[in-house]
C-alpha cells in the first residue's frame, strides 16, 4: 500500500484518472507481485516440513499473504480511483463536499486536489524530499560507499561468529507462561536433579513373546544389557520391570513359572500385590503387552536428548533382530520434543536453500537484468544469516518455534531489497550513482513506512509473558530491521558496483545513428524544454 501511495503521488494531477493509475500500476505492480510472489512461495515450501504447527502456519499465512495482494490490486487501486476522482472533483478529503479549486501555490488545507504547480504533481512528502535532496546524494559519496562496506563485512562477521554458537532444542518450561508455577518446577528439577534424565519406558508389544519361555528371557535379559551398556544409562541403576520382581517372587515361592500355565495362573494376584498392575495389560488369559523402564543420567542438552533418543532407538531396533526377536518401542512423553531435534537443523537448512534457489528464479522471470536479481538472491542469504546469527547471540535457540519464524525471514527478507533492485534496473537515469537515488527517491520512504509499521505492530509482544510470543517478536524484529538495512543502504551501494544493471532501452539510446540533422536536434530540444521546464525528473 506504501509503494502505491508513494508512486500515485508521483503522477501528474491534471491526468486523467485512468492514466495516473496506468502509471502507478506501471511503477509498483510488478514490484509488488515479485515480493507477492516470493512471501507465499517461500510459506508454500514450509509445506514440505514434518512439523505439523509449521505447515499451519505456513498454510495461513501464506493464503493471507495471497489474498493480501488481491485485495491490494484490487479493492486498493479502486479506492485511489475514487480519491481521484475527488480530487479532479475538488472535494473535501473527509465531507467530499466542494471546496476552492487548487491554486497550486500549497496555500490552505481545505482545498481541492492541491498540487505543485512548478512539477504538476502532489507536494512532496518531508522524508521523500530527505531521501531525494540528502541521503542519496550522501549514499553515492566514495568514502560512504567505503564505510558501507567496512559496517557490511562487520555485519557479516558478527552473523556468521552467532550461527556457530546457536543452540538446539526447546526449553519444556518455554511451552509455559512464566507466570505458571511449570517454570518452577523444571527448574528445581534442574536444581536437583539435573544428573538424572528421563525415565524410559520400553514397550514389548508382541503379543506372542512368552514371558515363561526361558530362551525367550535370557533374549529379554540380553536386550536389557544393550540399553544397560548405552553410555547414557548407569549400569549401577537396574531397570524397574515387573518379570524380574515376579521370578524372584515365584522363586521365593515354589513357582514353577517356566510353565505357561502356572506363569499364567499367578499373574494377576501378583500384580495386584506388586503395584505393577499398570505395567502389564493382562486379558483373556493373554499378555497383549508389557512395558518396563530404564534411568538415563547425564542428559543435560537438546544434543544430549537428541543423542539418547537415537540411541535407544537403534538398541530397540537391534532387539528385532535377535535369535529370539524382542518386538519392542521406546517411549518418554518427552520424545515428541525430542524428535524435533533430529530433523530441524536439516529442514531447516532444507527449506531454506529450495527457498531462496526460487526466489533467484522469481528474480530471473520478472527484473529485467540477470546480475541484479542475484543480488537479490544475496540479500536474501545475507539477511538470513543475519537473522539465524543474531538471533543466537539473542537467546533464541533453533527450534520447531523459531524455525517458523525462519521461514518468515525467507519471505520478507526479499521485500526490500526486491523493490530497490527493480526500482534500479527500470530506471531511466544514466549512471549507476543516479540509478540509486532515484531508486531511493521512490522507494526510500515507502520502506521506511513499512518496516516502521511492521515493527510497531509486533512491539507490544516484547512484553508477553509466552516465550513464543517474545520469540516471534526477536525474530521479526530482526528480519525487518536487517530487511529494511539492506534495501535503503547496503543494496543500493552494491548495485552501484555494477554498471551492467541498467536498463534495456538505454542500451538502446547507444546504439542509435550518431549523425541526425542538427536543426531537428534543436527543435526536439525546445519541445522538450517548453513540456516540462521546471520538472527535475525531466532532462
Amino acid at each position: 500500500m506504501f509503494i502505491m501511495i508513494s508512486c500515485w503521488q508521483k503522477t501528474e494531477v491534471h491526468k486523467d484518472v485512468d492514466l495516473r493509475l496506468a502509471e502507478t500500476y506501471k511503477e509498483a505492480g510488478v514490484s509488488i507481485t515479485i515480493t507477492t510472489l516470493t512471501d507465499v512461495l517461500a510459506f508454500y515450501i514450509g509445506l514440505m516440513t514434518p512439523f505439523r504447527s509449521v505447515q499451519s502456519f505456513c498454510m495461513y499465512t501464506g493464503t493471507a499473504l495471497l489474498f493480501c495482494y488481491i485485495f491490494n490490486i484490487t479493492f486498493f487501486g479502486a479506492c485511489l480511483a475514487l480519491n481521484g476522482r475527488r480530487e479532479k472533483g475538488n472535494r473535501h478529503w473527509l465531507t467530499c463536499m466542494k471546496v476552492p479549486e487548487a491554486t497550486g501555490d500549497g496555500g490552505g488545507c481545505c482545498v481541492g486536489g492541491a498540487y505543485d504547480e512548478n512539477t504538476q504533481k502532489e507536494f512532496e512528502m518531508p522524508m521523500d524530499s530527505f531521501f531525494k535532496n540528502y541521503y542519496g546524494p550522501f549514499l553515492t559519496r566514495v568514502w560512504v560507499k567505503a564505510l558501507v562496506c567496512l559496517i557490511y563485512t562487520g555485519y557479516l562477521a558478527v552473523s556468521i561468529y552467532g550461527c556457530f554458537q546457536m543452540q538446539e532444542g526447546l526449553d519444556l518450561k518455554n511451552l509455559a507462561a512464566d507466570s505458571s508455577y511449570v517454570g518452577s518446577y523444571y527448574d528445581k528439577e534442574d536444581e536437583f536433579f539435573s544428573a538424572f534424565g528421563p525415565n524410559v519406558m520400553f514397550v514389548i508389544k508382541d503379543e506372542d513373546f512368552q514371558y515363561w519361555n526361558p530362551t525367550a528371557r535370557k533374549s529379554l535379559d540380553l536386550c536389557l544389557e544393550n540399553f544397560q551398556n548405552l553410555t547414557m544409562v548407569d549400569s549401577g541403576i537396574s531397570p524397574i520391570s515387573w518379570l524380574s520382581a515376579y521370578m524372584q517372587f515365584g522363586l521365593s515361592a515354589g513357582f514353577n513359572l517356566d510353565s505357561e500355565i502356572e506363569f499364567k495362573r499367578h499373574l494377576t494376584a501378583f500384580l495386584n500385590l506388586s503395584g505393577f498392575s499398570q505395567d502389564v495389560h493382562f486379558t483373556n488369559n493373554q499378555i497383549l503387552a508389557s512395558r518396563m523402564f530404564i534411568q538415563t543420567v547425564n542428559i543435560r542438552t537438546a544434543i544430549d536428548e537428541k543423542n539418547m533418543l537415537n540411541a535407544f532407538r537403534e538398541t530397540a531396533e537391534k532387539c528385532g533382530k535377535l535369535q529370539t526377536p524382542v518386538d519392542l518401542i521406546v517411549y518418554h512423553p518427552a520424545f515428541i520434543y525430542f524428535d524435533q531435534y533430529a530433523v530441524v537443523i536439516s529442514n531447516t537448512i532444507q527449506n531454506l536453500a529450495i527457498a531462496t534457489c526460487a526466489m533467484l528464479v522469481i528474480s530471473l522471470l520478472l527484473i529485467p537484468n540477470p546480475l541484479c536479481s542475484l543480488w537479490v538472491t544475496f540479500a536474501i542469504a545475507s539477511v538470513i544469516v543475519g537473522v539465524a546469527g543474531f538471533m543466537a547471540l539473542w537467546d533464541v535457540s533453533l527450534d520447531s518455534v523459531s524455525m517458523i519464524n525462519l521461514v518468515i525471514c525467507i519471505g520478507f527478507s526479499v521485500d526490500f531489497s526486491a523493490h530497490i533492485s527493480y526500482a534500479f534496473v527500470s530506471s531511466e537515469k544514466s549512471s549507476v550513482n543516479e540509478k540509486a537515488m532515484d531508486a531511493l527517491n521512490k522507494l526510500g520512504y515507502p520502506i521506511v513506512q513499512g518496516a516502521v509499521s511492521t515493527i510497531a505492530g509486533v512491539v507490544v509482544l516484547a512484553a508477553a509473558e509466552s516465550y513464543i510470543f517474545r520469540t516471534f517478536f526477536k525474530i521479526m524484529f530482526l528480519v525487518i530491521l536487517f530487511g529494511a538495512v539492506h534495501g535503503i543502504i547496503f543494496i543500493p551501494v552494491f548495485l552501484t558496483f555494477l554498471g551492467t544493471c541498467s536498463n534495456s532501452h538505454e542500451r538502446n539510446k547507444e546504439n542509435l545513428p550518431e549523425h541526425r540533422d542538427t536543426s531537428e536536434q534543436r527543435v526536439n530540444a525546445v519541445v522538450i524544454q517548453n513540456e516540462c521546464p521546471d520538472d527535475p525528473d525531466c532532462y
